[in-house]
């Protein structure tokens, strides 16, 4: 218990702020480049220059970037967002649609009576399996 008493409260708080702020900071920094490569608005130059300002002055080129480029980051991450759900819920209705249209479609076929039940239990377990 020497080590506690070597290492005072505030410290310890003062140790927990800096590693919170450089957590944040890489934060930010991967942020700001994952936006940047994600940009298709401006060329590999300009892309270029800001990875440059923002590796030579990090803090002044990741705030200016963030001042200069909120709104679009915003829209690029919204965008980036709907296209993903959009990509999800096209891959579960690919996966589930077939299955549950064959088992809808026998259903019908058995109110109808041209199939049996026991012709519709097996296609629902063939739509199933």
């Amino acid at each position: 218990m020497v080590l506690a008493a070597d290492y005072p409260f505030l410290e310890v708080l003062w140790t927990m702020l800096v590693l919170f702020a450089w957590v944040i900071w890489f934060w930010i920094l991967i942020t700001v480049f994952a936006d940047l490569f994600r940009r298709h608005d401006i060329g590999g130059g300009k892309k270029v220059v800001w990875m440059i300002f923002v590796i030579l002055l990090p803090f002044l080129g990741v705030f200016i970037y963030l001042i200069a480029n909120h709104e679009g980051m915003a829209d690029r991450n919204i965008k980036q967002a709907k296209a993903q759900q959009t990509q999800f819920d096209d891959y579960v209705k690919s996966v589930s649609g077939g299955s549950a249209a064959e088992i809808e479609k026998a259903k019908q076929l058995l109110d109808t009576g041209a199939i049996s039940q026991a012709e519709f239990d097996q296609i629902k377990q063939k739509a199933l399996a």
